[in-house]
């Protein structure tokens, strides 16, 4: 019965894999920028969208979700308390690419104003700040990443090329 206890305790009192780290882990090797993000204001319209490169972590600074003009709703907009912004980023080498997030706001990756299919999804390694992943089989061209019902302005962001 002790044993129980002492158990049940420890699982109560043990971090959450996202929870306050007592060290920062190094991100994997292809999202190495994660530590060192450039500030980048998202865009409210398509063609005010702010433009990410492929490797490069920003720390994105969001708008209030009402002044935002998604191209296409989101399935999860968040409400009026919530943030999200627009953005673009090419793809040169066609592959899987992953966004990273480092809270849980929904995203859209858009192709000619129609959304792509996310073929892997999950949480990021523990204490590296990366909350969310979602990776996509992309080809060659110009993407639009839509950002939607972040609880924050602030959004640590990035997208990658995974090694074939």
């Amino acid at each position: 019965m002790i044993n129980a206890l002492f158990a049940a305790l420890l699982l109560q009192t043990a971090p959450a894999a996202h929870d306050v780290c007592p060290v920062v882990v190094p991100p994997p090797e292809e999202m190495a920028s994660w530590a060192a993000p450039r500030s980048l204001d998202a865009g409210r319209t398509a063609a005010g969208a702010a433009v990410l490169t492929p490797g490069a972590a920003v720390m994105a600074r969001l708008s209030s979700t009402p002044d935002v003009r998604y191209v296409v709703r989101p399935e999860k907009p968040g409400g009026s308390v919530s943030h999200g912004g627009l953005f673009t980023f090419t793809v040169a080498t066609p592959g899987r690419y992953r966004i990273a997030l480092g809270s849980a706001a929904w995203i859209d990756v858009l192709a000619d104003g129609k959304p792509a299919t996310s073929v892997a999804h999950g949480h990021g390694p523990a204490c590296t700040g990366i909350r969310k992943m979602v990776d996509f089989d992309l080809g060659a061209g110009r993407y639009v990443l839509q950002v939607a019902g972040n609880g924050t302005a602030a959004l640590p962001l990035m997208v990658t090329k995974l090694p074939a």
